[in-house]
């Protein structure tokens, strides 16, 4: 095996124990991106230079005999809407594109206190509205299974760069299934966290009471450890919340034995292929023969969800996106004639299709006379979902359900269709309005080879109970499979 085909923890015992160097971990990486990049198109920015720069620094840590991280020296991508000070970030808008921010995000800052090595700046959709990493203002990225597929999104760089061994884990966003839906289409590990559990200082904001940064990695331990980095309360982030909690990655132990696993109805009905259904509930059935007891639940308002979610997340989007004016950075247009010119040209022309068409809607749904019939109904719904979850997750530990209702669709084939590009997050935007943690975990394959999730949902803040949950999952099932580039 090369370095760059190893999984994380793995990587972090052998650099430890001094079997390999960080140099020689974050070459392999940088050759394989140089090998498949051109097929894949994870990276918007790549920082080879620094990247063995800070590989070097840790090695001679590591010969003084200083005590290191477990993530020290390990290679990781970060999103491209996550700041990043003195690298350029985009949020793959054109609105962005020679924008370099002067700070860190509180979770970059924290990759670098514990010596990790950050690779490069990853494609996502347009400032993470997308369900493809189509509406990246740059390129598409392609997804490492089928080059012909998508990646899902808006987080597809980050889950393609893992999946084809451009990094060895990645940050990517999460406001209605970004992190888990391309987990699923890329076969890896994404976790999207608790509300607040992360701080989200630093995140270029879309719906900020839906986003949350989350890791990906090619198996649990992986995302638990990235996890344990980059959680805890940050001060700079008034959403942040001071809770103590349980470092997961020490806590795992894999077993399924008397863990209580919720199926909702309402979530393997019409619009779900039946082989997802099919290998999300065989993926169950190993999980009840090791232990596990399994019961039928139900959430009824999930059918509002979809509608709810777009609501709240274009109002939000609305709002934040202001910013965004000529007038104080990113793009302006040449020449105007008035203020209100510059306005209307600079947000026509640096803004993408799909982030305009949210926009529209957001700022609608917002208007006077519309205000109480559109957004009051969804934050109401919104209430209505939490509490549902809140009772079923009273009897049961987690809930599975599907992560995407389809395998990875080709590129092209849903980007002029907003509606059925939508569809892509019926299983996973229920998790974000009621602020819980998810993960997707590979779960089988199609008859074309692409893979598909499982998505396992858990209590606020019980991120050890469901990161076990996935672990035996994966125990059942033997892991992650590496795409043939």
């Amino acid at each position: 095996m090369k370095l760059f085909e190893y999984k994380a923890f793995e990587l972090s015992d052998m650099l430890r124990d001094g079997k390999i160097s960080s140099a020689e971990l974050t070459k392999s990486v940088l050759d394989r991106i140089d090998e498949v990049e051109p097929k894949i198109d994870a990276y918007l920015t790549l920082c080879g230079e620094s990247a063995m720069e800070s590989a070097k620094q840790v090695d001679k840590k590591r010969m003084r005999g200083e005590e290191l991280s477990r993530l020290a020296g390990i290679p990781i991508g970060v999103k491209d809407n996550i700041s990043t000070k003195g690298i350029r970030t985009t949020c793959a808008s054109r609105m962005l594109e020679g924008y370099t921010p002067v700070f860190n995000a509180t979770v970059v800052d924290k990759l670098i206190k514990s010596d990790a090595v950050i690779t490069g700046k990853l494609n996502m959709d347009e400032f993470a509205m997308g369900s493809s990493t189509e509406t990246s203002y740059f390129k598409p990225t392609r997804n490492p299974f089928d080059t012909d597929c998508v990646p899902g999104g808006s987080s597809g760089g980050s889950a393609a760069a893992v999946a084809s061994g451009e990094a060895v884990l990645a940050l990517g966003s999460d406001t209605g299934g970004s992190i888990r839906q391309p987990a699923s289409m890329c076969g890896v590990v994404g976790l999207k966290p608790t509300y607040g559990a992360v701080s989200r200082y630093g995140l270029v904001a879309f719906a900020s009471s839906l986003d949350q940064i989350g890791p990906f990695g090619r198996c649990v331990k992986d995302v638990a450890l990235l996890y344990d980095c980059i959680s805890g309360y940050d001060r700079m982030d008034a959403t942040s919340k001071n809770t103590q909690r349980v470092p997961c990655f020490d806590s795992l132990t894999g077993s399924a034995r008397g863990l209580k696993i919720g199926i909702p109805e309402e979530y393997f009905a019409e619009g779900v292929e039946d082989s997802v259904k099919n290998a999300v509930m065989d993926s169950v059935a190993r999980l009840r023969s090791e232990g596990a007891e399994v019961r039928k639940i139900s959430l009824p308002s999930t059918k509002y969800a979809l509608s709810a979610y777009y609501i709240i997340a274009c109002a939000e989007a609305s709002s934040n996106l202001a910013r965004f004016d000529g007038v104080k950075y990113g793009y302006r247009c040449e020449s105007p004639k008035s203020l209100i010119d510059m306005y209307e040209r600079t947000r026509s022309e640096g803004f993408g299709r799909e982030v305009k068409r949210r926009i529209i809607l957001g700022t609608f749904v917002l208007s006077s006379g519309y205000f109480d019939a559109y957004y009051k109904k969804a934050k109401l719904l919104q209430e209505r979902i939490r509490a549902e979850f809140d009772s079923a997750l009273s009897e049961v530990d987690v809930i599975v359900t599907p992560t995407s209702p389809f395998e990875a669709f080709k590129l092209g084939d849903r980007i002029s269709d907003p509606l059925a590009m939508y569809s892509s997050d019926i299983c996973t935007v229920t998790v974000n309005i009621a602020g819980l943690p998810a993960v997707s975990v590979p779960c089988g394959y199609s008859g074309s080879g692409l893979p598909y999730g499982m998505q396992i949902i858990g209590r606020r803040f019980d991120e050890a109970t469901l990161l076990n949950a996935a672990l035996s999952h994966e125990s059942l099932m033997g892991g992650f499979a590496s795409p043939k580039l």
